[in-house]
């Protein structure tokens, strides 16, 4: 069982997957149980999850999504690649009006709870409004961000950021490696006098 500190570590956005490794809805509704035991700032716990793992309406899910706004000649996974399963975030209006707080730390835990099943995922917040027809969401649910899921297909590589300008753009190289610079840590920590 890895630590703490490893699994954090461990855990990449993942934006190619083997499309025909099924995640079954018990897997799903563990991984919201893990977003249900967390935080919710004044305690509304405002989010709703809808959980997809047909492939029918995985493939009507797809094309409402925007993959990676740092590859802009990078359509998104490839058949073959695409997610085999999508956790829809969702805001419950009538219990609050935001809750980007909540959010994080459910998305997170759930992609936590995702890499201890070997799985990956990708948060994925440029989302056409056109799939709440798709999904026939209720108007007093607003979309927040979708979590596309699947059995990893990609290396993922964080590097310490080097660029003299402060480039923090990932990129992938022509093996198809996802390289992700991090600022070093001499440089996110202030010190204070």
């Amino acid at each position: 069982m890895p630590t703490i500190d490893e699994l954090i570590a461990q855990t990449r956005t993942y934006r190619r997957f083997h499309q025909d490794a099924e995640i079954s809805r018990k897997t799903l509704e563990e991984l919201v149980n893990l977003a249900r035991l967390s935080g919710s700032a004044r305690n509304p716990q405002p989010l709703k999850y809808m959980l997809v793992n047909d492939r029918k309406l995985n493939a009507k899910i797809f094309p409402h999504l925007l993959w990676a706004g740092y590859l802009p000649d990078w359509p998104g996974p490839a058949e073959g690649e695409r997610p085999s399963a999508y956790i829809i975030c969702l805001l419950d209006t009538r219990l609050s009006q935001e809750a980007d707080c909540d959010l994080g730390i459910a998305t997170q835990n759930m992609l936590l709870g995702a890499t201890a099943r070997g799985l990956g995922g990708c948060r994925i917040a440029s989302v056409s409004p056109k799939i709440r027809n798709q999904l026939d969401i209720p108007a007093q649910l607003r979309i927040l961000m979708v979590l596309a899921l699947g059995k990893p297909k990609e290396t993922v590589r964080i590097e310490e950021a080097t660029s003299p300008d402060g480039n923090i753009k990932y990129r992938r190289d022509e093996g198809q490696v996802h390289h992700v610079p991090k600022r070093p840590l001499d440089e996110i920590i202030i010190k204070n006098s």
